[in-house]
């Protein structure tokens, strides 16, 4: 027993002092949240031996990017209208640099959301920003300044959340919104457009794309509202897509072995509980009472799943909505699927009769992407439902409650025969992993959590509302 600890310690303290080089890039989810099982990671956070730094930070909720000896993150600071990127020590926690951007105007945010919510992406040489119509920016290791590229304005309620991917030498950016929606590759060398491609048909969504490696291809796949779609890294042209996501998507999928595994959740999705509109000249005859061939907000019931949604739907922003507005977004109501998928490679055009191994529509997140660890996928709902499935048949294995109730933000992580399920009030709940999971611990850290746990060379970074913190031992 001795001689295992202390080559468990010996194995820590290699892994722990690993640095850049063996980093690669870094972008959000590029691990597929499964970082593998060579250190051990912590069961308990209130031990002081555990808590290696916490370090004071802004408000924002961007997952940070842990690379060399950084760990990036962006903070919005709402008083002063000032949005910055903040590099820490990631061994003291000290910041070493702060890049601020003066902003006049931003589009909104959800309630829960921030401006600062796209975690930057590194590829060992420089850093890459993004703050939604503000731009993204590019920034050297010392935080200078290399260049920035305009983007947007995007029309949406919500504002601008996915992340910067890297693949080749692009920066891949996905925006779905409620009109323009693209797909765009920026030459990481200059900020220039590489190529755009339309995603017209696409509603608003908040995925971050993939780099999928299969035994068939290598793509770029995007998951957005109704559809996942593959496209060539050169080109950006469409491959193949998969038809029967939910109406908005936050999750992002994940690969494990050959297969991609995607979940998403949104409300009007489930075949008891559809969000209805009917025909347009049904609903014209219905509400039209000023005879102009076309409804108003005023002009709808109270409690109309439409009023609530008026500003999605009406795409050119008229107070009004005609017929080709009404009908886009009724077939994305009819057409809206909850559920979980395991997909196959390969193919073209619509695949989804031909590459889709399982479907499961139970237990499904809404914002955390699930993770696929040892043969098993997880996904957690909010409340605080856990829902563990086999990934070769899709058969769940598992649902249960885990300590954290409320919402949940931060995705999911495994690693170390462990699993990490962090709800938004701050409470982490340590799962041991298996088809047949137990709870072995919890943690409240009675701080806000939105951003996902980052786990680099045996240690482990959490975001809270207030604050960075890295555990392992030291």
């Amino acid at each position: 027993m001795m001689k295992r600890t202390m080559i468990t310690l010996v194995l820590f303290g290699m892994l722990a002092g690993i640095s850049a080089a063996a980093d690669g890039p870094s972008y959000f989810r590029k691990d597929q949240g499964a970082v593998g099982d060579g250190f051990a990671l912590p069961e308990q956070f209130d031990a002081k031996e555990q808590l290696v730094w916490r370090q004071a930070v802004s408000p924002g909720i961007s997952t940070p990017c842990v690379h060399d000896d950084l760990v990036v993150l962006t903070t919005w600071d709402k008083a002063r209208k000032e949005l910055a990127t903040v590099a820490l020590d990631r061994a003291t926690g000290k910041q070493r640099w702060k890049k601020s951007v003066s902003v006049q105007r931003i589009e909104a945010t959800h309630s829960a959301g921030s401006p600062a919510v796209s975690t930057p992406a590194c590829d060992g040489k420089r850093f890459y920003v993004f703050f939604g119509s503000v731009g993204l920016f590019c920034y050297d290791l010392q935080g200078r300044e290399v260049w920035k590229k305009e983007m947007g304005p995007f029309q949406d309620q919500f504002g601008a959340s996915s992340s910067p991917v890297l693949v080749d030498k692009l920066v891949v950016l996905s925006e779905d919104h409620d009109v323009k929606s693209h797909l765009i590759a920026i030459d990481r060398s200059n900020g220039k457009t590489v190529w755009k491609t339309s995603r017209e048909r696409q509603t608003r969504s908040y995925s971050t794309p993939v780099v999928w490696k299969s035994s068939k291809e290598r793509v770029l796949v995007v998951a957005g509202a109704l559809r996942l779609t593959a496209y060539d890294i050169k080109t950006g042209r469409p491959l193949w897509w998969v038809n029967g996501l939910s109406r908005i998507v936050d999750t992002t999928p994940v690969i494990a072995g050959d297969r991609m595994f995607m979940a998403s959740w949104t409300p009007g999705g489930d075949q008891t509980e559809r969000i209805a509109m009917e025909a347009f000249p049904e609903a014209l005859a219905k509400l039209d009472k000023n005879k102009n061939g076309a409804i108003a907000k005023t002009e709808l019931p109270k409690g109309s799943p439409v009023a609530a949604r008026f500003f999605r739907i009406d795409l050119n922003q008229d107070g009004e909505l005609g017929p080709l507005e009404w009908k886009k977004h009724a077939n994305v109501f009819a057409s809206a699927q909850n559920v979980a998928m395991s997909l196959r490679p390969g193919g073209r055009g619509d695949v989804t009769k031909t590459h889709v191994d399982w479907l499961f529509r139970e237990g499904l997140p809404v914002v955390p992407s699930p993770t696929v660890y040892h043969g098993v996928m997880y996904m957690v709902k909010n409340s605080g439902i856990l829902t563990s499935l086999d990934a070769a048949t899709g058969k769940r294995t598992r649902r249960g409650r885990i300590p954290g109730r409320g919402n949940y933000y931060a995705s999911l992580v495994a690693g170390d025969g462990k699993i990490y399920a962090c709800n938004e009030a701050g409470v982490m709940s340590i799962i041991k992993a298996g088809k047949q999971w137990t709870v072995i611990g919890q943690h409240d850290f009675g701080e806000r959590i939105q951003a996902t746990p980052v786990v680099r060379g045996g240690r482990m970074f959490i975001r809270t509302g207030n604050a960075v913190y890295c555990f392992g031992r030291k």
